[in-house]
């Protein structure tokens, strides 16, 4: 059967620019295709990144590839582009109102030099919503919301970029003869390049601020700003760079990923989720993990969640497992088969999980914890008068193992096979800990 390919169909907006009598925004349009017929550039190997605002209405008069998203995002999706694809030409469009609603991201752009080019089409105001100042407006300007005069100092978008690493930095305006020119030679840096265009808002910022194309150069004067190319050096792009340094892993993961064989035989029916609570600490995550991983063992499918607050060996800490002879699509525990309470520090935060339990499902509580206030079956434990020695440390292996083998979770030899390593002294003790747990529970669990 032969196939048909179907041409790529380029759409381009044939009909005059949208934008109100005297705006700036279209002669910058005009320059921007100027210098991309100069370079000579091949319109599928261009894409023009817009995000919102009346300079986001561009990039459908020109025969490339485009992508609008979110306010003040456009540097950012620019920059993922070009890091996916290093022969793109990227071009962002922005207005003013997005070097503040995306500061960071402009800042990160210049600091790594990523190779795009930035047309800021700069009239000091947010245009396409009512003339609301922005972060260019000057001080002392009228705006929708500032009907006293700006009082805040604007932001040197050119001195900022500049200082923090771009390769190409121009400060113009939409009235310049050389626009196009500069333009170009911004693309063509193959840098971060950055144009700063002062221009006019004909319908908010004009008419509040008696603002002409005399009055913008007395503008930059009166502000102290530079004029012109205020950066022109070759430093590394950051596209190249990365790749540079990445070259001997390409197509290779830097982490090699670790193997575990299944080895042993597992019980389980049905998916099951098990809860450790306790206290930072306590080692419950990596206790956890090794109890995961004895199952991954014993050819059951694992997910581990950890619950932890932003302090060092303060507060809570909480692991939740699932297991299950299935993959596991769902993994949030709110009804666990298995809770086990080491400490007031995780008892605090089960309120939820005992709340929710039934006489199906078991929580293994420290005896010296409050009554509990749940439907489920308690089974205490005390360490002391167990006589048996255990470490805060070693305490949540122990109870895990016990707990593991008590309900048929994973072979007491799976948790052995894993806890060897840097720990295998203290894990085998904490094993030991739990097989005299077990035992000692033996009796009382056939009784309930």
């Amino acid at each position: 059967m032969k196939t048909t390919i179907t041409p790529l169909v380029t759409y381009r907006n044939e009909r005059p620019y949208p934008f109100c009598p005297g705006c700036g925004h279209a002669t910058i349009l005009d320059r921007l295709n100027e210098a991309l017929q100069s370079l000579s550039l091949d319109p599928e190997k261009v894409v023009l990144v817009s995000d919102i605002g009346c300079s986001g209405l561009s990039d459908q008069y020109f025969s490339t590839s485009a992508f609008h998203g979110l306010h003040g995002r456009s540097v950012t999706y620019a920059s993922g582009i070009k890091m996916a694809r290093l022969d793109l030409t990227v071009i962002v469009i922005m207005g003013d109102g997005g070097t503040g609603i995306g500061g960071t991201h402009l800042l990160s752009a210049a600091r790594r030099n990523i190779g795009v080019t930035v047309l800021v089409l700069n009239n000091f105001n947010f245009g396409m919503t009512g003339g609301q100042h922005s972060t260019t407006t000057p001080r002392g300007a009228i705006t929708s919301t500032t009907r006293a005069g700006n009082l805040e100092r604007p932001m040197d978008i050119c001195a900022t970029v500049a200082a923090n690493g771009a390769s190409y930095v121009v400060r113009a305006t939409s009235f310049d003869e050389d626009l196009t020119e500069r333009i170009a030679d911004g693309i063509r840096s193959g840098g971060f390049s950055l144009l700063d265009i002062w221009e006019l808002c004909t319908a908010y910022y004009v008419p509040s601020n008696k603002l002409s194309r005399r009055s913008l150069d007395e503008l930059v004067e009166e502000l102290d700003f530079a004029r012109g190319v205020l950066a022109s050096r070759e430093l590394p792009e950051y596209s190249l760079a990365y790749r540079d340094a990445h070259k001997d892993h390409r197509n290779a993961p830097l982490l090699s990923a670790t193997s575990i064989p299944v080895s042993f035989q597992n019980a389980v029916e049905r998916r099951f989720e098990l809860v450790v609570a306790g206290s930072a600490g306590g080692k419950i995550r990596s206790a956890s993990r090794l109890v995961a991983k004895a199952a991954v063992a014993s050819g059951l499918w694992v997910t581990q969640r950890d619950d932890y607050p932003i302090t060092v060996m303060t507060g809570h800490s909480i692991a939740e497992l699932v297991l299950d002879r299935s993959p596991i699509e769902y993994h949030a525990v709110s009804r666990p088969d298995a809770l086990i309470l080491l400490s007031d520090d995780g008892l605090k935060k089960s309120g939820a999980y005992l709340a929710a339990m039934t006489k199906e499902q078991w929580v293994f509580a420290e005896a010296s914890l409050p009554p509990l206030q749940t439907a489920a079956r308690v089974l205490l434990f005390d360490f002391g008068a167990m006589g048996i020695r255990c470490t805060r440390a070693s305490q949540a292996l122990a109870m895990l193992y016990a707990v593991a083998r008590k309900l048929q979770l994973v072979s007491p030899q799976a948790l052995q096979a894993q806890a060897g390593g840097a720990h295998s002294d203290t894990n085998t003790r904490a094993l030991t800990a739990g097989e005299k747990i077990a035992e000692f529970w033996e009796a009382e669990i056939e009784s309930v």
